[in-house]
């Protein structure tokens, strides 16, 4: 009669030490910040920031443009949330370009029937520099 052995490994893990460092309150700088939906999303955005959105009609390079739909704002001390958005409150930036995304190809395909189909999409995005809060 065969028996099998019955093995036991122990794994030893090392144990690091971590010492945690507190931030000085007088090196680091809070910058203010918003949340802000455009496009059916949601972006944390602070002044000089640079984010990259949907494209949404009648944006052109250059142009000015103003985001009402402000969720929160938060200046360090005080933080504001909207009920869903705050009222007032706006953020203001520049479009720096457009341009389209890279390619997302979009597959459909069924096992045993010879059906597949490929298709490819380049999603527009605006290119955005947050200025003001």
């Amino acid at each position: 009669m065969n028996s099998i052995a019955k093995t036991t490994i122990f794994c030893t893990i090392p144990t690091y030490k971590y010492e945690i460092m507190a931030n000085d309150a007088t090196t680091t700088e809070s910058r203010p910040f918003a949340v802000i939906a455009t496009g059916g999303k949601q972006y944390k955005v602070s002044a000089g920031d640079t984010i990259r959105i949907e494209v949404v009609e009648g944006f052109e390079e250059g142009k000015k443009i103003t985001f009402d739909d402000v969720l929160l704002t938060d200046d360090g001390s005080k933080t504001a949330v909207g009920a869903p958005l705050l009222s007032g409150a706006k953020v203001e930036g520049e479009v720096l370009s457009l341009g389209r995304a890279k390619k997302i190809l979009v597959v459909k395909y069924k096992a045993k029937s010879r059906y597949h189909k490929k298709n490819g999409h380049r999603q527009p995005f605006a290119e955005v520099k947050i200025s003001k809060i």
